[in-house]
């Protein structure tokens, strides 16, 4: 890490919409991920990993479980001034709420001035990826400008769901222009079938950051974002840098999931990282000790895998289990469980995620499903079978086909 002074800002106050009903009672960045963890853990993995000691979380739409999260999970030594702090909204300038990413830094501006760095990381909460930031950070010190952006390559067929990052012809590592969503993308130089897609990332120097959010809280015609107004302001001064993730090297990264990067902002997406997860050689691997995601550490008792009432063997095959979670003659496979999980003999859960304290009873049957914390499922009911009858239900089924059941629902047996 370079001897200038770090500072890390979390933008954590989305409010998650598209993730419905996973955020009807928290925040986008507080939603379960992988089992064990939540959406926030893998932004302040990298963060510390990378060597940031002084990190805030801002925080705003039904906060108090990402609060909770925060303060339980994240202690660091308060001798050395290392902390990861959440912050609420405060409003300081009135009696208002953010009104963007950007309006969420000004309006939180104390804290850089209490702490005074000379550089500001500022990173979305809602990412599932590695990157040490370290690395970027010495790119951005380098490069001379105000804002650095990190950006990894996506097939240009996809340009039209990202903010897309064009470069100068006679440097690369300097933005042209940035563009949200287009239709019409030119490829890269050196790679033609590919751009440059932002990830939400960004590298200040703390004075031109203040500056740049005061001037951009005084546009009343501004959406106050950083992605849709900050960085586009930079550029037009030609004062923006790309830091291009195939740049960075992660220690204990393989070649199959060394430049991973999803926004789990959908069902869908969200769907698909955990399926991730959990082949042999996984796309994400969550097991690389050199750069580990690190959670809430929960006094649980190890996973229990068993026969039934009956003798009935279950099997598991290509899923991950989480801590205090049983296992009785159940048929488990391509899925993820999160702790205290219940499933009964007889029961399968094939293609699905189950969080926290789920209970599923015998001869249930769950496919392509996502159940929310205690969740209870009666004996021989089924999900994701018929997205007719579970929309009749009350269950969200997406485009997909993927049914959703919300925190606390009791999933009765058919007649």
């Amino acid at each position: 890490m370079p001897s200038k002074k770090i500072f890390g800002i979390v933008l954590a106050g989305g409010e998650g919409k598209r993730l419905m009903p996973l955020t009807a009672d928290r925040a986008k960045p507080g939603v379960p991920f992988g089992g064990n963890y939540r959406l926030i853990d893998f932004a302040l993995s990298n963060l510390i990993n990378s060597g940031l000691r002084q990190i805030v979380v801002l925080t705003q739409y039904k906060s108090h479980s990402l609060d909770r999260h925060v303060s339980q999970t994240w202690r660091l030594s308060g001798l050395t001034n290392s902390y990861v702090a959440s912050v609420p909204a405060q409003q300081r300038l009135g009696k208002r709420w953010f009104a963007g990413s950007a309006d969420a830094i000004l309006q939180s501006l104390n804290l850089l001035r209490d702490e005074k760095p000379d550089i500001v990381v500022v990173v979305g909460a809602d990412h599932v990826y590695r990157m040490d930031f370290s690395q970027m950070v010495a790119a951005h010190i380098e490069s001379g400008a105000g804002v650095t952006v990190a950006a990894i390559r996506q097939p240009i067929s996809l340009a039209n769901q990202f903010g897309v990052i064009e470069v100068s012809a006679d440097d690369p590592t300097r933005i042209k222009a940035f563009r949200e969503k287009p239709e019409d993308a030119v490829g890269l130089a050196d790679s033609p079938g590919e751009v440059l897609a932002s990830m939400g990332n960004y590298i200040f120097d703390a004075d031109v950051l203040m500056d740049a959010v005061i001037r951009d809280g005084e546009v009343p015609d501004s959406n106050h974002d950083m992605g849709g107004d900050i960085v586009p302001w930079f550029v037009s001064q030609n004062d923006a840098a790309v830091y291009d993730l195939n740049r960075n090297e992660v220690p204990g990264a393989t070649d199959r999931d060394r430049y991973y990067w999803r926004d789990v902002g959908t069902i869908e997406s969200f769907f698909d990282a955990h399926q991730d997860l959990i082949s042999a050689l996984p796309i994400f691997n969550l097991y690389n000790s050199q750069w580990p995601i690190f959670s809430q550490q929960l006094n649980s008792p190890p996973a229990k895998f068993v026969r039934d009432s009956s003798g009935n063997l279950g099997t598991t095959i290509d899923s991950i289990v989480s801590l205090g979670s049983l296992l009785s003659g159940a048929h488990i496979e391509r899925s993820v469980l999160g702790p205290w999980a219940v499933i009964e003999g007889g029961a399968s859960v094939v293609d699905s995620i189950i969080f926290d304290r789920v209970h599923i009873g015998p001869g249930a049957h769950i496919r392509r499903a996502i159940l929310d914390k205690e969740v209870v499922v009666d004996a021989g009911a089924t999900l994701g079978f018929d997205a007719d009858l579970d929309r009749a239900r009350g269950f969200t089924v997406t485009e997909t086909g993927i049914t959703v059941v919300g925190k606390g629902v009791h999933v009765v047996s058919p007649l």
